[in-house]
């Protein structure tokens, strides 16, 4: 997941964050606003298929690599490995944040 497909995520959860501090009457409710323009779960949606992307990308150098393809170095396996793994990280991390938004949420008084 890429730097900026964090800092959306993360501005999308402050800005939830910030209506859910205002009272009920001052939120607009209108039917379906949460999906409008895709939406936090095509964003997320997006962000998880880009993990995926990369970790199946990372995996298949890798075979690669095992096989003896020529063209595919040593250094190629372990950059393709780590941009796997920073990705994964990256979205677990975004992962708890939702958690503990959502657990904050929960505890708010009403």
């Amino acid at each position: 997941m890429s730097q900026l497909a964090i800092e959306q995520v993360l501005a999308q959860i402050r800005a939830l964050s910030s209506q859910a501090t205002k009272p009920q009457a001052a939120r607009p409710q209108a039917p379906g606003a949460a999906t409008e323009a895709g939406g936090f779960a095509a964003l997320m949606k997006q962000g998880v298929e880009q993990v995926n992307a990369a970790q199946q990308r990372a995996a298949d150098v890798a075979t690669q690599f095992q096989q003896g393809v020529p063209g595919v170095e040593l250094p190629q396996v372990m950059l393709e490995l780590q941009k796997a793994s920073v990705s994964f990280r990256a979205a677990t991390e975004v992962r708890n944040r939702l958690v503990n938004v959502y657990q904050e949420i929960m505890n708010m008084p009403i």
